[in-house]
């Protein structure tokens, strides 16, 4: 399905972990907070293994603490659950709540332990204790 409208155009950029192009869309007038087609937005169907998406993303105000319409994951859940550090790290430099839970009551390092991301769970812990 080819995208259609700016919505659609930048969330799949930033899916793709298309950085330049996700920030020239945002330069040209694109809403960070804007959903796409599936109800998502740029933030929450990001590609984890980019962070400069999210420091993108972040830097044109996209909110961070938006949780997704189905499961109630915000990205720090996400990036938790998958390893993905780095974006962890940018997602909560940038505001990110690290103590929210989804609709089945996890925690993002809840979701981190479950997985074994060790370096994640360290990082979650340091932060808390």
């Amino acid at each position: 399905m080819e995208p259609r409208g700016d919505n659609d155009r930048l969330a799949n950029a930033a899916a793709r972990g298309n950085a330049e192009t996700v920030g020239d869309l945002l330069e040209s007038g694109a809403d960070p907070n804007a959903v796409n087609s599936y109800g998502r937005t740029p933030i929450q169907v990001m590609k984890l293994g980019n962070p400069r998406v999210a420091e993108v993303l972040l830097q044109s105000g996209a909110d961070p603490n938006r949780p997704d319409p189905t499961t109630g994951c915000l990205p720090v859940h996400d990036a938790a659950r998958e390893g993905f550090l780095d974006t962890l790290q940018v997602l909560h430099l940038g505001g990110a709540h690290l103590d929210l839970k989804d609709n089945e009551g996890h925690l993002p390092i809840d979701l981190a332990e479950k997985e074994g991301h060790s370096l994640v769970v360290r990082y979650l812990q340091e932060l808390s204790g």
